[in-house]
């Protein structure tokens, strides 16, 4: 206990560098500026500037990470609140009472409290990471080669199977992940697999490459095959951005009921934001004690949505660093970040890196005060930001692509590699396909296959050595339950969507 703390303290010491604190600063104004961007997600942000922090130090890049990641869930709700277009899809469920109350001229009202609210989400969030990690990695630890096939397999259901409406659209995306995993140098016996004659593609497809095309390069596809958006003019607001003790005595409840939502939602693979932002609507609506307020512009409604999307920040940080199973697809990028920086996600990182980790940690607390700050400064700026034309986007969004992907090892080949990926992430799009579980299939594969073939190997070829332990059986009982989670997702989705419209 006494060792944690003393990481802990020096985390923030290392956090409170100059450097840290500008960057961090400027990752989460860029963060907000994104979010409030509709049609631009929190998972496009982190792909598009992944490149930039591979000169930084690790964890001052995953700080910067962290600062995108928490502003573009909160710079949603601004868009939502003021446009009534919510930035992110984390954001849905605020722009039903936010822009309520912009109609009735108290847009500053509700800025204000989603501000606030997302604040101590993002904060309380924090606790779970610093108290639950270390657990879970010390579970890590007891990990061998069978227990690793099993891992993947559980990542891939759980992301394939709550990632789309439907289960088979679902797999096909993982499966298509996994066959693009298997290009590059077969890792037990050196043999060139689906290279094509190209060196570049020794240590496979480059992940970063691939999650730039997907997430980044397919919208601009998308945003340049429709006429270009008008965006709606965002409501002038006048009025303080504080909140008085009464209302923050009001709000509170409400506020922790939706961290316990998002914490949970987030640590559990595949529920993710979007989700956790409607449950605590729903929550706040049936808890509250002036009913009569919701759809009418309910401060409350407002704080329920975003205090639970903006506490699955921490919460989807936990599976990720401590297993290296992603919670959703900004996590799934962050984890592409952990590995070109040379970190494995698993117990090493809480053993080996725990001085970098718990900087990281620290950074994650800090983020959400520069959040809370820049939030309440520049809300009047970034409700400008929300208005700007596609026209502008997607020229910009297309040269950060490029200039990114090329970056990363100063190679053509990887700017055509994205670009490939562009146009897969596009039709993965019309099809309703999804681009995280081909992500996770892209990660996981490797890690799937070497245990697999490793184990196999230390076994003479026997499969039963895969069923050979408790954690073996518990994380086979997990992938069951994974590939039921949709069907049982959905049912509760609907239940709780029925509730929020009564």
């Amino acid at each position: 206990m006494l060792e944690t703390l003393s990481l802990m303290g020096a985390g923030f010491v290392h956090a409170l560098s100059p450097l840290n604190i500008i960057l961090m600063l400027a990752a989460t104004a860029l963060g907000i500026t994104i979010g409030c961007l509709p049609g631009l997600s929190a998972a496009m942000g982190v792909a598009l500037l992944l490149p930039v922090t591979f000169g930084m130090d690790p964890a001052t890049g995953l700080i910067v990470l962290g600062g995108i990641y928490c502003g573009a869930i909160f710079g949603g709700s601004i868009s939502a609140i003021l446009v009534h277009t919510p930035g992110t899809p984390a954001s849905a469920a605020t722009a039903i009472e936010g822009y309520e109350l912009t109609k009735k001229g108290m847009a500053a009202k509700a800025l204000a409290v989603a501000c606030f609210a997302s604040f101590c989400g993002g904060l309380l969030s924090c606790i779970s990471l610093y108290f639950f990690s270390p657990f879970l990695a010390e579970l890590a630890m007891k990990f061998k080669s069978p227990e690793y096939f099993w891992l993947s397999i559980f990542g891939l259901t759980v992301i394939a199977g709550v990632s789309s409406k439907s289960l088979i659209k679902g797999f096909i995306s993982g499966i298509l992940g996994l066959l693009i995993s298997t290009i590059g140098m077969d890792p037990m016996e050196g043999v060139e697999r689906f290279m094509m004659g190209s060196s570049s593609l020794y240590n496979g497809v480059n992940v970063t490459c691939a999650l730039i095309g997907l997430f980044s390069m397919s919208q601009v596809l998308i945003l340049a095959e429709k006429a270009i958006a008008k965006r709606a003019k965002a409501a002038k607001f006048s009025g303080s951005l504080l909140l008085n003790g009464s209302e923050i005595k009001r709000l509170m409840p409400t506020i922790t009921r939706s961290w316990v939502i998002g914490n949970v939602l987030g640590i559990l693979p595949g529920a993710g934001a979007t989700i956790a932002c409607f449950m605590g609507y729903n929550e706040a609506r049936r808890f509250s004690h002036h009913k009569e307020e919701f759809g009418k512009g309910s401060i409350e409604g407002v704080a329920g949505s975003e205090a639970a999307n903006n506490a699955v920040t921490g919460g989807s940080l936990i599976p990720t660093l401590t297993l290296g199973i992603p919670g959703e697809s900004v996590t799934a990028v962050l984890m592409g970040g952990l590995i070109i920086h040379g970190l494995q996600p698993g117990p090493e990182l809480f053993s080996t890196y725990a001085p970098m980790t718990y900087t990281f940690f620290a950074g994650f607390v800090l983020v959400q005060f520069a959040m809370l700050g820049i939030g309440l400064v520049g809300c009047r700026l970034f409700a400008q930001v929300s208005r700007l034309s596609d026209s502008i986007l997607i020229p910009s969004i297309f040269l950060l692509c490029v200039v990114g992907s090329f970056a990363i090892h100063n190679n053509f080949v990887e700017v055509i590699i994205m670009f490939i990926f562009g146009i897969i992430g596009y039709f993965v799009r019309k099809f309703d396909l999804n681009a995280a579980a081909i992500v996770l299939g892209l990660i996981l594969g490797p890690i799937g296959e070497n245990g697999l073939r490793r184990s196999l190997y230390l076994s003479d070829g026997d499969p039963s050595i895969l069923f050979s332990t408790p954690l073996c059986w518990l994380l086979i009982a997990m992938c069951i339950l994974g590939t039921a989670s949709p069907w049982l997702m959905a049912r509760w989705e609907k239940h709780v969507e029925a509730r929020s419209h009564h």
